[in-house]
């Protein structure tokens, strides 16, 4: 039995509803930033549409990218970064924890309401039963990280340094500035769930273009291009 398509119901084509949901997570973008755009290119819909595409959509595109990942590539063993962000939700300060393989890609996200050694070993926890054991885990100084780690035996595999775990600290940055953008969030709820699609995107687009050459670049785009369009196809 064939699937259906997602996009059955909808007038727009699925084209341009891949496009707007692109737009709006990978960049720095209001909804009513993307409906301007779309608009400069003769395609008229609304920020509100461009809204509804993103919350019927969004856990589609992300389980998808995440599963072909997954077929097309081995999981990084080799050395993760872990670091905690603070992140306010409606003036009270959460923290989202992250962990980074060596390659920059965003391998786990995890909200908490404080960074204490439990929230720390929920973590690590949920990173490792679904990605598995890295051999080196590179973490600030922070105490939370030791504690957890040497409840789950891994002690002997964390490095810490002042300039070491730079990979995870440029790795917000992205998410920061979209986070800006969305004027912050509400609900931890809703933040979960926009971290994991955020960081299934980036991953697809993220490109090192400082340790590849113009044409590696520019061949790595195109595939990661071609990979979104091909996204829930019929």
């Amino acid at each position: 039995m064939t699937q259906r398509s997602p996009f059955r119901y909808f007038k727009t084509s699925p084209e341009i509803i891949r496009l707007a949901v692109m737009l709006y997570v990978l960049f720095p973008l209001s909804l009513r930033n993307v409906e301007d755009l779309l608009h400069e290119r003769g395609i008229d819909v609304s920020h509100e549409a461009v809204r509804f595409w993103w919350h019927r959509f969004r856990p589609m595109f992300a389980n998808e990218i995440r599963k072909r990942r997954v077929e097309g590539m081995k999981a990084s063993q080799w050395r993760w970064h872990l670091d905690e962000m603070f992140v306010k939700i409606n003036g009270e300060r959460h923290y989202l924890w992250r962990a980074v393989d060596h390659e920059g890609e965003v391998r786990e996200s995890f909200v908490t309401k404080t960074r204490d050694k439990k929230a720390a070993l929920k973590f690590l926890r949920k990173a490792m039963r679904k990605h598995g054991r890295p051999d080196v885990i590179v973490t600030d100084r922070l105490r939370s990280y030791g504690a957890a780690l040497k409840d789950i035996g891994a002690d002997h595999r964390q490095e810490t340094g002042r300039w070491l775990n730079n990979r995870a600290e440029n790795s917000h940055l992205p998410f920061r500035r979209r986070e800006r953008a969305m004027l912050r969030f509400r609900r931890m709820r809703s933040l979960q769930k926009f971290v994991a699609v955020h960081a299934s995107i980036y991953n697809l687009f993220n490109s090192e273009r400082t340790l590849s050459s113009r044409p590696n670049f520019k061949s790595n785009r195109a595939a990661a291009l071609a990979e979104w369009r091909g996204l829930c196809a019929d």
